[in-house]
């Protein structure tokens, strides 16, 4: 500093100031306290002295004293404290010289650090404040530095490291840390080289598996290293690479492993240190040891996911496209770290997404299940924001496909990312935010798509909606609000998935339910302690655990569970299940039962938890119960009285649609539910303004079989049936055949035979619904205008031409059919002419006239099959007319078979019967099918019809005969072994005399193999070790017996019973089976078989040989290709999947989010279609069908097509089928006109 002299303007020199300080600090007997006095003067004195005007030479004495050991070594704290200040201050003054040799330096700087390490260890540490300075004093004078040009400075450097990280970690106060990151910082910045020594000290830091950054030692680390990080890369990549060429050769790669470890801790921190460790980094990706670049995928995929991320694949751009080419490593480990990996580019570098999402949307699709889940698992980590900004719907939906897998953990993994998006999403689709819409609205849709894959599929389905789509309130409180939440879901499902959503709502089961019926065998099972009738309570719990178990993917520990539940035999858990499964139960009553149900059987037994849960839910009302009526009925009432446009509809108007859909389903499966809401819908009766409210409340009140107690209320009801709202009349009708009062029914059938022939045509269709529903309820009140009404009927609907449209049929290609908004009144008429006919039948199907009624009807059904839906040979009517007349006359037919007087009069045109299930019009086998499977299912029908199920073998579409590759799977899997072979063993012998009738048969190669077809399909499903030898007895005994109906069908029985006996000796061959004489007796059905005329003719059919000899080329080879049972439908020759035709006419998709109206015309059964939810609905996802046929279960590296080629029984060999089987009915009638 210049100073100026007074008086003066010239500068002068300050005078150098001496040391006032003249004590000696050595001598003989000084105390401890007259030293440590002495001291602190002199460090007083030093402290204020300005390095610029001190005299160094003044202190010469006090800088040898003080290093003297003496001092150093003194035993007091406070001495050494004083004396490390004294020295820090002459390092001060005496800068930038040392006044001390290198050794001398050495002592003292280990002298300071010692002392630094014992005493500064808080505020309250004795001489704290010396402590303080000293470190200070080393931190801003850099003093610190000389260690750097010492003798074996990298020891010291090592040991200063060392005891400031230890020194650290007793969390002092902040400027202390500042202190000692300028002092590690100033030795690092000072030195030629970085000693390995202090490296070590650095990254041990890092290492620490609890390190982060509130950590006072991990934190000065990160501080000196972001601080010196230009001069530590060189060493840090140099320190990574002798790990890894050290432990190159190591088998366990632990070393290696902990190194990219410490890596990936480094780089959340300090990633500027690891420039030089990147291109490292890049060529361990190439190398072939799998865990090296395992390794290196994920460390390089958290690089690039930290913030800096985006600027690391900036500068190094070429370690970004070899980093993303590991999504095609040859390792699926190193694919799954590559994708892990990118959670966070997604979350943190919107700009790199498109890329990312590029390659994921191939990891989507890749052959391994591990990828595929581990792809789809990533989006469910992500949060609600970074998925509706950074990520794409379309990727989103791609994500859903794999909701479609092959594999269960994928589909898994796909249903949960999806239920816990739309979980986050919910609130904000809930206030309509549109871009919230757009991006999740649609998922529940895609997850109730992938129900319908399996039975394990249904069961992910049911848990992801249970869970995160629609979960049962926290207490069951806010009734309003639970609803509100079903509302919002259902008015974004197309038809297929409102359909699985209300079928996995548990309302769809006959009561009692086969779970009520489990908790009664558990409490007649009494934990096994049973007093009487013990066989027959053991069988029968275990007949309902069969059949619940069905409902499973792992059957067999379905069973254990529910057996070991048994076994709990714990009163209260069968209350609390009781309360679960009442339909009254509201929702406050679900959920409380519901919670202490789990938690009482996690308790007892938490192996049967899972199954329990599920069991459960599939036995409750969870989605729709009594508490969802008052807010579904709410909801309509809002809405405008007049329905809006489909192309535009309201808010309220969506909401109005869904909710009556949910109430139709209700009033359609679970009325009991309604017993608390009749007043409130008798009340919606009296508005007639909102049609879709009247609508609801009738078929709610018919449903529950309500009678009206007043005058005016029956009125309302009387004008609905009278009036031209078809919907109205139709349900109206029923409630008053419901209301047992004849004088009513009476007064309104009268009403309405008198109108039939002067109303309108809309109105007329109105009216045969009506009658169509009192005849049912009412057949002898009908009976008194039956001949007027039936006469109508025939002669002024069923018997009128419905001409086509002549420029259509000149087309190529004829549709067969047409949406319901395009039926004519006429074919409405005709159909519900059908259905009023069909119902009186059934209503007197027990009365001693019931063939008297019932043979014209039967005669006309008949006729209407074999006209193809005309009522005569020579009619012209529209083909779209035709096939609905088909359809619902073999539906009829079905439902009438239901009853046995008509079951016996229908068997003799059995064959005509079911050639329906090879009708040239898709949707016509299609609802055959499912109305027989529906009836088969809960055996309402004959057993016999099970050999119908077999003729879809053919059928051109997968959906068909998955169809019934279901159902017969799931009817196996829960029948006794009884009921097994009296309704599927047994019916091969039906089977084989249907195929002998079959208008199609004859003795060509071509046809016989054909006719192999439908035997290997049959055994494909029903064949299996243990009843192949009763098969090939039945199929023996075939030729024992003549067909009852003529000596020509005898010969192709006896052709199909070698062809029979070939395929299962070839079958049995094959798969390695006994077959063994089967040693019982079997009675053949005597109504399609004869006894032979004497013993001769049976040793004669016996020894002729009816299959042609070149059968037995094709037979080898078929022989070669057997299938064992339930094998996936492949082609016997190639064993290639066939390619699909189009449907002759298929109806048209429906857009999502768009509902269509209704027609008015609506020809469904009622209660007739009523079916248990554990029955059909699970026969149609049975896990074993989708797992073993391949039915929608995508996988990701194969063709999708799923369909296979037109078979030669295709539209020109069913009009052949036709004509024969319309001149066997000629045939017939004929004979029975002559008896």
């Amino acid at each position: 500093m210049v100073a100026q002299t007074r008086g003066s303007g010239s500068a002068t020199i300050p005078t150098p100031k001496k040391l006032q300080f003249k004590d000696k600090l050595i001598g003989k007997g000084y105390s401890t306290d007259t030293l440590l006095k002495k001291l602190q003067s002199l460090h007083q004195e030093l402290a204020e002295t300005e390095q610029e005007r001190v005299d160094t030479k003044s202190l010469s004495t006090v800088r040898k004293e003080l290093i003297q050991a003496q001092i150093l070594l003194h035993k007091d704290k406070g001495v050494k404290a004083y004396a490390a200040c004294c020295l820090a201050d002459l390092l001060r003054l005496y800068a930038p010289d040392a006044p001390y040799t290198a050794d001398e330096l050495r002592n003292i700087f280990q002298f300071f650090f010692h002392q630094l390490s014992l005493g500064l260890k808080g505020s309250t540490s004795p001489y704290y404040n010396q402590y303080f300075h000293l470190l200070e004093s080393l931190s801003t004078v850099k003093s610190v530095v000389l260690v750097c040009d010492l003798h074996h400075a990298d020891e010291l450097m090592a040991d200063i490291f060392r005891n400031l990280f230890t020194l650290v970690r007793n969390d002092l106060a902040k400027n202390i840390e500042i202190c000692i990151v300028d002092i590690l910082v100033a030795l690092i910045d000072e030195s030629q080289t970085v000693p390995h020594a202090v490296l070590d000290s650095i990254m041990a830091q890092f290492q620490d598996k609890n390190a982060r950054i509130d950590q006072p030692a991990y934190r000065l680390a990160v501080e000196v290293c972001n601080a010196t990080a230009d001069k530590l890369q060189r060493y840090v990549c140099q320190y990574f690479t002798d790990i890894i060429v050290q432990h190159s050769k190591d088998d366990d790669f632990s070393e290696i492993r902990n190194a990219h470890d410490l890596i990936k801790q480094i780089n959340r921190d300090c990633p500027s240190l690891l420039h030089n460790v990147v291109p490292q980094l890049e060529a361990e990706l190439k190398v072939n040891e799998y865990e090296v670049r395992l390794l290196a995928t994920q460390v390089l995929g958290e690089m690039f996911a930290e913030k800096g991320g985006g600027d690391l694949a900036t500068k190094y751009p070429h370690v970004w496209d070899v980093w993303q080419a590991r999504k095609n490593d040859k390792a699926s480990g190193v694919r799954i770290a590559f994708v892990e990996a990118c959670q966070g580019v997604i979350a943190f570098h919107p700009e790199l997404r498109h890329s990312i999402e590029e390659a994921l949307r191939v990891k989507l699709l890749d052959p391994d299940d591990k990828v595929r889940a581990a792809t789809c698992k990533l989006y469910s980590q992500l949060d609600y924001e970074t998925t509706l900004h950074h990520v794409s719907e379309d990727q989103l939906r791609h994500v859903a496909g794999r909701s479609l897998d092959k594999k269960p953990t994928v589909r898994f993994e796909a249903m949960r990312t999806l239920g816990k998006l739309f979980s986050l999403a919910r609130p904000e689709i809930e206030n309509n935010d549109p871009a919230a819409i757009a991006q999740f609205s649609w998922i529940p849709q895609s997850v109730l798509h992938a129900a319908h894959v399996n039975v394990d599929s249904r069961a992910m389905a049911e848990s992801i909606i249970s869970q995160y789509i629609l979960p049962l309130p926290s207490k069951g409180e806010d009734e309003a609000a639970w609803t509100e939440q079903l509302l919002t879901v259902m008015k974004y499902l197309d038809d297929r998935a409102m359909i699985m959503l209300l079928t996995i709502s548990g309302l769809k089961q006959t009561r009692p339910t086969i779970f009520e019926r489990f908790v009664q065998c558990c409490e007649e099972n009494n934990g096994g302690v049973i007093d009487e009738n013990e066989a027959v309570i053991t069988r029968r719990l275990n007949v309902v655990v069969q059949h619940i178990a069905a409902l499973f993917t792992d059957r067999a520990k379905a069973a254990e569970d529910l057996h070991s539940f048994a076994k709990l035999n714990e009163g209260r858990l069968y209350k609390l299940l009781k309360t679960c499964m009442d339909t009254q139960a509201d929702l406050k009553s679900l959920v409380k039962a519901t919670n202490e149900f789990l938690r009482r059987v996690e308790q007892s037994s938490t192996s049967i938890v899972e199954t329990m849960s599920a069991l459960q839910r599939k036995a409750s009302l969870w989605i729709i119960n009594t508490s969802s009526v008052p807010s579904l009925v709410k909801r309509i009432q809002r809405a405008p009285t007049e329905p809006d446009d489909d192309s535009s509809p309201s808010e309220a108007e969506q909401l109005a649609r869904v909710a009556k859909a949910a109430l139709t389903y209700v009033s359609k499966n679970c009325p009991t539910i309604y017993k608390p809401h009749v007043g409130e819908f008798s009340k919606a009766l009296a508005d007639e303004k909102n049609k879709r409210l009247g609508e609801v409340a009738l078929q709610a009140l018919a449903a529950v079989r309500w009678e009206a107690s007043d005058k005016r209320t029956r009125d309302r009801v009387v004008k609905h049936a009278l009036g031209d709202y078809v919907r109205h009349a139709k349900f109206a009708g029923r409630i008053i055949g419901n209301m047992k009062d004849e004088e009513l029914a009476l007064k309104v059938i009268n009403k309405l035979s008198k109108d039939l022939p002067n109303v309108e045509e809309d109105q007329l269709v109105g009216h045969l619904s009506a009658l169509a529903e009192i005849v049912k309820a009412a057949p002898t009140t009908f009976e008194q205008k039956s001949d007027v009404i039936i006469s109508f009927l025939v002669k002024e609907v069923l018997m009128q031409p419905a001409p086509y449209d002549a420029n259509a049929m000149d087309t190529d290609e004829v549709e067969e059919w047409g949406s319901d908004a395009d039926v004519s009144w006429l074919t409405k008429a005709k159909l519900l002419s059908i259905k009023i006919c069909r119902n009186r039948c059934i209503a007197h199907g027990g009365s001693n006239s019931a063939l008297d009624l019932g043979n014209p009807v039967l005669t006309m059904l008949l006729t209407l099959l074999a006209h193809g839906g005309s009522m005569t040979e020579e009619a012209r009517d529209d083909p779209k007319v035709k096939s609905r007349m088909r359809l619902h006359a073999s539906t009829s037919l079905v439902q009438l078979a239901a009853v046995p007087v008509f079951c016996e009069a229908i068997m003799p045109n059995f064959a005509l019967l079911a050639v329906t299930l090879q009708d040239p019009c898709f949707q016509v086998r299609m609802g055959f099918l499912a109305k027989l499977i529906i009836y088969l299912t809960r055996s309402k029908t004959d057993p016999r019809f099970n050999a119908v199920v077999f003729l879809t073998a053919h059928d051109p579409e997968r959906e068909v005969r998955e169809k019934a590759r279901s159902y017969v799977t799931f009817a196996l899997a829960r029948a006794t072994p009884e009921v097994r072979v009296s309704s599927f063993d047994m019916i091969f012998l039906r089977l084989m005399h249907l195929l002998a009738h079959h208008p199609d048969f004859s003795l060509e190669a071509q046809n016989l193999q054909e006719t192999a077809k439908y035997i290997e399909f049959y055994l494909d499903l029903v064949g299996k070790a243990e009843s192949i030898p009763l098969l090939y007895h039945l199929a023996l005994k075939c030729k024992t017996v003549r067909d009852a109906t003529s000596e020509a069908y005898s010969e192709n029985l006896y052709c199909i019973s070698e062809l029979a006996q070939e395929i299962i000796r070839l079958r049995a061959k094959l798969n390695g089976w006994q077959l063994t004489s089967y040693p019982g007796k079997v009675r053949l059905p005597p109504d399609i078989f004869k006894t032979l005329a004497s013993p001769e003719v049976a040793k004669k059919v016996m020894k002729h040989m009816y299959l042609p000899e070149e059968s037995t080329t094709w037979l080898e080879l078929l022989g070669k290709t057997a299938r064992s049972p339930n094998a996936k439908g492949k082609s016997r020759a190639t064993g290639e999947t066939k390619a699909g035709r189009k449907r002759k006419s298929p109806p048209k998709p429906r857009k999502p989010l768009r509902r269509k109206r209704k027609s008015d015309f609506d020809d469904d059964d009622g209660d007739d279609d009523d079916v248990d939810d554990s029955d059909v609905d699970s026969a149609d996802s049975n896990d074993e069908v989708a797992s073993k046929s391949g039915s929608n279960v995508v996988s990701a590296s194969e063709d999708h097509d799923g369909s296979v080629q037109d078979d030669k029984l295709g539209r020109g060999a069913r009009g052949r089928a036709k004509k024969r089987a319309k001149k066997e009915a000629k045939k017939q009638k004929r004979e029975r006109n002559g008896k």
